[in-house]
């Protein structure tokens, strides 16, 4: 079998099988981690907490965090922080000369501002750890528990809770600089994966329960995921082909250029991104709710964290459409493709070299970027509209939205980078027909 040979191909590629090993013994140390429970918490009491994550928004964050969250592990605030410390960091490049400066010394810039968002993870990881332990404490009250009174305890179990995800952030680095893949998109991976066998396994059993064609209707759940993943690998790899002319050049007796080739556009060249920045900041509420249960706040707050409310599904698609541009304008460089084109006598049939194919580049890429984000935002909420129709709303997260986008981005991705091992050294690639487009192709790698 293909598959078989394939396997035999990468564990025969010494330095792709030390990667993978190193990825599988990493992902082994987060996994042991998310259940590794706070000093001074019993674990025995955290049913509250776990019930308390079961649905609504911190369900979400729960499956970010891979379960860390519920099992008040020393991973409980996960990667999120991190994430949303990148946000600001990169909002700052356009708005602050500082960091556009930094931004344009290359290699040495990158180091200052990855400096600077270690700090500023740090600074929000300090804020959210008293807020969880505050939530925690309510939830192990309803169970007839406590946590440990004292600032001593606080102090510690912020301390803690602070360096854990400051360990996860250096898992993904070493996973990204070692292993396989973008290591902060791998770790959100990590955590959705985890969560998808339950959540099938709940939806069968209630399913079964049901009278009157409830497999039928499970079946039916299980195509339309099938067909939603289908559409997230066409939005990831879907492409827009501009063609480009080269000059015939002579040099002595040879003859250069004067061939036609295609620069492929990306839909999405953003890939994933939007999604987990947007799901950054919508975690906001939660946090500034100190982790409680959306039925125990009302108001503007509670709002943003019903995420099957029309507000919250609303905001978040504009915030997707909005960063998807964002991080299209930081990442695709019209003037650098129009400048390396003209360098290599190369133009667009009917657009003049230099700063007119710069500007045609730029319309082309606000043009199909629309759609992309735009459909992007649909597949995200989608999640809202299966919960409606009745589907169990852990096995919801998987119709569209964050966990199914960044799954398949990240996958492509992990797997584009193994096809590129193999054919670089002679071996068959993955797949007989064509090359793995992964979300990275065209565009910026996450993290």
């Amino acid at each position: 079998m293909k598959l078989i040979e394939t396997i035999k191909n990468i564990w025969k590629i010494e330095e792709l099988r030390s990667r993978l090993l190193t990825t599988i013994l990493l992902v082994l140390i987060y996994r042991f981690g998310s259940y590794v429970v706070l000093p001074g918490i019993d674990p025995t009491a955290l049913t509250a907490l776990k019930a308390q994550t079961s649905g609504g928004l911190l369900a979400l964050l729960d499956m970010f965090s891979g379960g860390a969250f519920a099992n008040a592990s020393v991973f409980a605030l996960g990667i999120m922080p991190y994430i949303s410390a990148s946000i600001v960091i990169q909002l700052l490049t356009i708005a602050v000369p500082y960091f556009q400066k930094m931004q344009r010394e290359g290699e040495s810039g990158r180091r200052k501002m990855n400096q600077y968002t270690r700090y500023l993870t740090v600074g929000i990881l300090l804020l959210q750890g008293p807020s969880y332990l505050v939530n925690l404490s309510v939830q192990l009250a309803q169970a007839g528990s406590a946590v440990p009174s004292g600032f001593l305890f606080t102090l510690t179990s912020t301390l803690i809770l602070c360096g854990g995800s400051m360990f996860v952030m250096w898992l993904g680095e070493r996973i990204t600089d070692k292993g396989i893949g973008n290591g902060i998109s791998f770790i959100i991976l990590v955590g959705i994966i985890s969560r998808f066998p339950g959540a099938v396994i709940k939806e069968f059993a209630s399913r079964l329960g049901d009278a009157g064609g409830g497999l039928v209707m499970f079946l039916g759940e299980l195509i339309f995921l099938l067909l939603v993943i289908a559409a997230s690998i066409m939005l990831v790899q879907g492409t827009r082909k501009i063609p480009v002319q080269y000059a015939k050049r002579v040099v002595g007796n040879k003859q250069y250029g004067g061939v036609r080739q295609y620069i492929p556009l990306k839909i999405n060249a953003a890939g994933v991104m939007p999604i987990i920045f947007a799901q950054a900041i919508m975690f906001i509420p939660v946090t500034l709710a100190g982790f409680s249960h959306s039925q125990a706040v009302s108001g503007f707050v509670g709002a943003f964290m019903n995420n099957n409310g029309f507000a919250y599904n609303f905001v978040f698609g504009l915030l997707i459409v909005v960063f998807t541009y964002f991080y299209t304008a930081i990442t695709v460089n019209p003037t650098q493709m129009a400048e390396e084109m003209k360098r290599n006598n190369g133009f667009i049939p009917g657009i003049k070299p230099g700063k007119r194919t710069a500007e045609y580049l730029d319309l082309i890429m606000s043009r199909i970027t629309l759609p992309g984000s735009v459909f992007l935002a649909i597949v995200a909420v989608m999640p809202a509209f299966a919960s409606l129709i009745g589907i169990n709303q852990e096995f919801a997260h998987f119709f569209g939205g964050t966990s199914l986008l960044i799954l398949v981005g990240v996958v492509l991705d992990t797997l584009q980078q193994i096809e590129s091992h193999l054919l670089m050294r002679h071996y068959d690639g993955l797949l007989k027909s064509g090359r793995i487009k992964g979300r990275t192709s065209g565009g910026a790698s996450a993290y």
